[in-house]
């Protein structure tokens, strides 16, 4: 609480607005600092998502970082609160450069650096330090404005910045991502923290600034605001270098959709990436063999109806519809820039043989759960091709409840497979996709597919960018009831990679790592982690 009997310099008359005009000039600020500084936590948490994975994590690190941070902000304000305005004015300027600044630096430390974390923390607690110096100088100011009940100022204070709050909140997902991007958006955020701060001081509190200290504000404002401006001027040149850094000097094509970034490099069958929020999803010079591995062994049996959840770059599709007997292939994928990408991109529409192409195939844009709950087809073959399991997004579509829907949708004698991630690298994750596959109600067939076995090369783990020597990929095969052998239809057409004679190796190779007793992961209690 501010202590009332603190002399307050001059007086309501020695200010340059009428008490009331004063008041809400204060208030106004407080809401738009209050909308500023939520952006800034949101930019830090959907960046960090994005760069580092696991976003339960990022945000845990995040909120609880900042908010300790705004306590010993509040508490290193109480020496500033007989100089709140001209301090006030300059922690307001500090924290737009800081704040409008924080996802450029965060972006060029994973391009450059490699490594993003000390430099998440580090703004969470910059950050942090300076939100909190905010409300106590902002008391001292609305109390110098209009001598008020120290209860009451309370009540103003906390009521504009929670409503400033959700307007930065709502705003930041529908207004300033979609139409500025994270980097944009933050500089421009930064620029009306600046310009908002500094206008109240310089304006409403101007008879309390000795002339340095007017000088000095006008001049940090001034450098801050023009350090924001002429970093979004060059923010394009920077995306570009950035992206070089990350994924070479052939990026063709980079979008950030309303879901993810998606980006593809390289024009040739044997040079094509296509990377989804910075992890390799696709490269030309191997993806066969995933997507054989994938999709062959499930299409052993009637397969006339083929369901695919994710796969929108159209590789699993092209190999399903190398089956002349298959009459419909539905694709689900979250995001239709995908899908639409690799209709329209050459290089990608190559890859995939055209599959968007051919009239069996339809492709639905919509997350794959609540499609699976809303629709009443049924399915001889479901093949889940999705993002990896240790993604937190992507964590209801590995629960047990995910695999139960999909039981519901599968014909009599039906097959699903799912990528389950690595045996290798990620053992605990693998099992326990397998386990949530049982526990949806399905009989499982585990088997793994690597180098050891097929001449697989090595490099890093398509969903995480991990060096893994060998190399490998692993999948559950399941079905309602028992899963027969694992082979081939007599129908299937030639593979490059695994024959009939190496499906009983793979399916070895994944019991020999098997873990017993791993629980499944439900959406009460997801238990997919980074490992």
């Amino acid at each position: 609480m501010i202590d009332q009997q603190m002399p307050l310099r001059g007086g309501a008359t020695s200010l340059s607005v009428r008490p009331r005009t004063g008041r809400f000039l204060v208030l106004t600020v407080v809401f738009i600092c209050a909308a500023c500084g939520l952006v800034y936590e949101l930019e830090l948490v959907a960046l960090a998502s994005y760069l580092i994975g696991d976003s339960v994590t990022q945000a845990s690190v995040v909120l609880s970082v900042m908010v300790f941070a705004m306590g010993i902000g509040s508490l290193l304000a109480k020496r500033l609160r007989g100089r709140a305005a001209v301090g006030f004015g300059l922690i307001e300027a500090a924290l737009a450069l800081v704040g409008g600044t924080s996802a450029l630096i965060l972006y060029a430390s994973f391009a450059w650096l490699g490594e993003s974390r000390h430099a998440l923390v580090g703004f969470s607690l910059a950050i942090g330090i300076l939100i909190g110096a905010e409300i106590p100088l902002l008391m001292t100011l609305i109390q110098r404005v209009d001598r008020q009940d120290a209860g009451g100022a309370v009540a103003d204070l906390f009521a504009a910045d929670y409503v400033g709050a959700l307007v930065g909140g709502l705003a930041f997902p529908f207004l300033l991502l979609p139409m500025m991007g994270q980097l944009t958006g933050a500089l421009f955020t930064g620029a009306v923290n600046a310009a908002a701060g500094g206008a109240l001081v310089l304006w409403v509190f101007r008879r309390d600034l000795c002339r340095r200290s007017r000088w000095l504000l006008i001049g940090v404002n001034a450098l801050v605001i023009a350090l924001l401006a002429t970093a979004s001027v060059l923010v394009d040149d920077f995306e570009r270098a950035a992206r070089r850094a990350v994924y070479g000097d052939e990026v063709r094509v980079a979008v950030q959709t309303d879901v993810q970034e998606v980006v593809l490099t390289g024009a040739g069958r044997r040079s094509l990436d296509l990377y989804l929020d910075g992890r390799l999803r696709v490269s030309s010079r191997d993806e066969y063999r995933y997507h054989e591995a994938l999709v062959h062994p499930a299409m052993k049996g009637a397969h006339r109806r083929v369901l695919i959840l994710g796969g929108g770059d159209g590789l699993a599709a092209r190999e399903v519809l190398r089956y002349p007997d298959v009459t419909s292939v539905v694709v689900v994928e979250l995001d239709p820039a995908v899908t639409r990408l690799a209709r329209t991109d050459p290089a990608l529409s190559g890859l995939n043989g055209q599959a968007y192409e051919d009239p069996r195939l339809t492709a639905v844009a919509e997350d794959a759960f609540t499609w699976l709950r809303a629709t009443r087809d049924h399915y001889d073959v479901v093949i889940s091709d999705l993002p990896d399991p240790g993604i937190t997004a992507s964590t209801k579509l590995y629960a047990a409840e995910f695999y139960g829907l999909i039981a519901g949708a599968l014909e009599p004698g039906g097959r699903l497979v799912v990528h389950a991630g690595s045996p290798g690298s990620r053992p605990t994750t693998f099992w326990t996709v397998e386990a949530s596959v049982r526990a949806g109600g399905l009989v499982t067939r585990p088997y793994r597919v690597d180098g050891r076995l097929t001449g697989f090369e090595t490099g890093p783990d398509r969903a995480t960018g991990r060096a893994d020597s060998p190399r490998d990929w692993g999948f559950v095969l399941a079905a309602g009831q028992a899963v027969g052998r694992l082979g081939m239809d007599p129908g299937a057409p030639a593979l490059r990679t695994l024959g009939e004679g190496d499906l009983l190796a793979v399916r070895r190779s994944a019991e020999r790592v098997r873990q017993h007793g791993v629980p499944p992961s439900t959406l009460i209690h997801p238990r997919y982690w980074e490992e």
